[in-house]
C-alpha cells in the first residue's frame, strides 16, 4: 500500500516537471535571445559629417616677436670738458641734429681763431708774391731781368700756396675740435636717461645719454627653416606684409630684413619687419604676436582638422558615400590653420567624418547625424 502511494507521488512529480519544461523554459529562452535579435539596429555607429570646401588659403606663420629700434645711439663726448648746458630733458623726442649738450669750448675757439689768423697772414703773403711774380714775368719778357730771377719768384709763390693749403687744413681741424663741444642728436628719436648735469666735468667716451629711434620701428622674430624657400620667394615677388597684434589693435608693416643664414641649433631664420609708429603703439623691448603670409594656396580643399587621423605612414580621413558607407582615404596635409586644414587627396563636396571616428571600420554603414558647416566644424576640438 505504501509502495503504491509512493509510485503515485513520483508520477505526479514527473508530470509537473514535464509541464515546466514545456511552458516556462521556451519563454525564458525567448527573453534571452530577444536582445541579440535587436543588436544590429543599435550597433550602427552614429557620426557627424562636414563637407569639404574649396577656397584660397593663405599660408601664414604666427610667432612671438620683439620690438626693436632701427637706431639706438649712446651719446659720448670725444673730449674731456666741463659741461656748460643740457638742452634736453629725459624722455624728450628730438629731431636729427638737435643740440643736446654744450661743453666748454673756449680752448677750441681760441685754437680756431689762431688757425684762421695764420691762414689770413699766409694768404696775404701769397697775394704779394703773386703780384711780384707777375711783374717779374713782364720784366723778364722785356729783358730787364734774367729768367732765373723770375723763376725764383715763381718758386716762392708755389711754396706759399702749399703753406696756405696747410693753413686751411689746420682751420678745418680746429673746426672739427670745436664741433666736439656741441653734442647733437645723430638721428631723430627719444632721449633716454640723462646721466650728467650742467657744471659737471665729463670724461671723454663717458655715456651722457642715449637717443632711440621710435618712428619707424622694427619687430624682430624667427620663422621655422621649412618656410625659408616660401619666404624668399615672397620677398622676390614684392613687399611682404607683416602684422603685429596688440591687445586692442592690429598693426600692419612690411618685411625689411632676412638673415643671411639659418640658426643650425634652433632651426629658425631671423627676420625683421618695419612698422610706422607715429602713435607710438610699439615700444622697444615689447613682445607682440606677429603674423606673416608666406604664400597662398589657390583652390585648396579645406576640411576640419578634427577629420584628419594621423598614422605612422601618413594621414587619412573617413569619407561617407551616398550609401552611408565609410571608406578611408589617404590625404596629404598641406597647411593647418586654426582648426581647419588644407589637404590634397579630396574633392570639394565630399563628406568626411568629424565625430565618431573611433568606432569605424572600412565599409561599415553609419547613422549620419546633422551635417556640420565647415566653420562650425572647424571650431570643434
Amino acid at each position: 500500500m505504501k509502495t503504491r502511494r509512493l509510485l503515485t507521488l513520483l508520477a505526479l512529480a514527473g508530470v509537473v516537471a514535464a509541464s515546466y519544461m514545456l511552458l516556462v523554459r521556451p519563454q525564458a529562452a525567448q527573453a534571452v535571445t530577444a536582445p541579440a535579435a535587436a543588436a544590429p539596429r543599435g550597433g550602427v555607429p552614429l557620426v557627424r559629417l562636414a563637407a569639404a570646401e574649396q577656397r584660397d588659403v593663405a599660408v601664414e606663420v604666427e610667432v612671438n616677436g620683439t620690438v626693436v629700434p632701427l637706431n639706438s645711439v649712446e651719446i659720448r663726448p670725444h673730449v674731456t670738458r666741463q659741461l656748460t648746458q643740457v638742452h634736453v630733458k629725459e624722455g624728450q623726442f628730438v629731431a636729427a641734429n638737435a643740440l643736446l649738450f654744450s661743453l666748454d669750448d673756449r680752448v677750441e675757439r681760441a685754437a680756431l681763431d689762431r688757425a684762421q689768423a695764420q691762414l689770413a697772414r699766409d694768404q696775404a703773403v701769397l697775394a704779394d708774391l703773386e703780384r711780384q711774380y707777375r711783374r717779374s714775368s713782364e720784366l723778364s719778357s722785356q729783358k730787364f731781368i734774367s729768367a732765373s730771377a723770375a723763376d725764383g719768384v715763381q718758386t716762392q709763390v708755389e711754396s706759399q700756396r702749399a703753406l696756405v693749403k696747410a693753413d686751411l687744413a689746420a682751420v678745418r681741424s680746429a673746426q672739427v675740435d670745436l664741433s666736439y663741444t656741441a653734442i647733437r642728436a645723430p638721428s631723430a628719436g627719444r632721449v633716454g636717461v640723462v646721466n650728467v648735469y650742467a657744471g659737471s666735468l665729463v670724461q671723454a667716451n663717458a655715456v651722457l645719454a642715449s637717443v632711440t629711434q621710435i618712428d619707424p620701428i622694427a619687430v624682430s622674430f624667427a620663422i621655422p627653416e621649412k618656410g625659408v624657400a616660401a619666404l624668399l620667394g615672397a620677398a622676390k615677388s614684392g613687399p611682404v606684409a607683416v602684422s603685429a597684434a596688440l591687445p586692442d589693435a592690429v598693426l600692419t608693416g612690411r618685411l625689411s630684413f632676412i638673415d643671411s643664414s639659418v640658426d643650425a641649433v634652433a632651426g629658425v631664420i631671423r627676420v625683421k619687419a618695419q612698422f610706422d609708429n607715429t602713435g607710438t603703439r610699439l615700444w622697444p623691448g615689447q613682445y607682440v604676436q606677429t603674423r606673416i603670409t608666406l604664400s597662398r594656396l589657390h583652390g585648396a580643399v579645406v576640411v576640419p582638422l578634427a577629420a584628419i587621423i594621423t598614422q605612422g605612414d601618413g594621414a587619412l580621413v573617413y569619407v561617407v558615400d551616398e550609401q552611408q558607407s565609410v571608406r578611408p582615404r589617404k590625404v596629404r596635409l598641406l597647411h593647418a590653420f586654426g582648426n581647419l586644414a588644407a589637404v590634397d587627396g579630396l574633392m570639394a563636396g565630399e563628406r568626411v567624418v568629424i565625430e565618431g571616428k573611433q568606432n569605424l571600420r572600412p565599409g561599415v554603414k553609419v547613422n549620419v547625424g546633422k551635417d556640420a558647416l565647415l566653420a562650425d566644424a572647424g571650431s570643434r576640438p
